[in-house]
């Protein structure tokens, strides 16, 4: 049976060998408040399994829910649905885990690399303007014969 961590900022030294859960969320505040974020908000959960031995450890995070980015078209906000659960890699000779700021970049890193709107969502008004600042495509050359 595994044991609960008490906090989200994991002192690796306070630990015994053994196995850790941990549930926390991510919410607005969090996530908006990371500097140089392209979070605008969101809740995410998260979930952590730590087992550790006498000579490493093994981290698994699983992070399910919706976070809120500004959408590549409009720039209004759009939601983003993510999950991941992956099995984590610390920088040897760890000996703090901040398991909020874990989540965060495992979100980060899960994003898709596109963010907007479904076709037709888009805020109307800067759609409009969009569209008076694109470029249409050159006239094609004559081949030569």
């Amino acid at each position: 049976m595994a044991a609960q961590l008490e906090s989200t900022l994991v002192v690796l030294d306070q630990l015994a060998v053994g196995r850790y859960e941990s549930a926390f969320v991510l919410d607005s505040d969090y996530l908006a408040s990371q500097e140089a974020t392209e979070l605008l908000g969101g809740h995410v959960e998260a979930q952590v399994e730590l087992t550790l031995r006498e000579d490493n450890f093994d981290l698994v995070m699983q992070v399910k829910g919706r976070v809120q980015v500004a959408c590549d078209r409009c720039l209004d906000p759009v939601d983003i649905d993510i999950e991941a659960n992956e099995p984590m890699e610390v920088e040897e000779g760890a000996r703090e885990l901040d398991l909020k700021w874990l989540a965060y970049e495992l979100i980060i890193v899960n994003l898709p690399l596109t963010h907007s709107h479904p076709e037709g969502e888009c805020n109307p008004h800067m759609q409009a303007l969009l569209q008076t600042h694109l470029c249409s495509a050159a006239p094609e050359e004559p081949e030569i014969q």
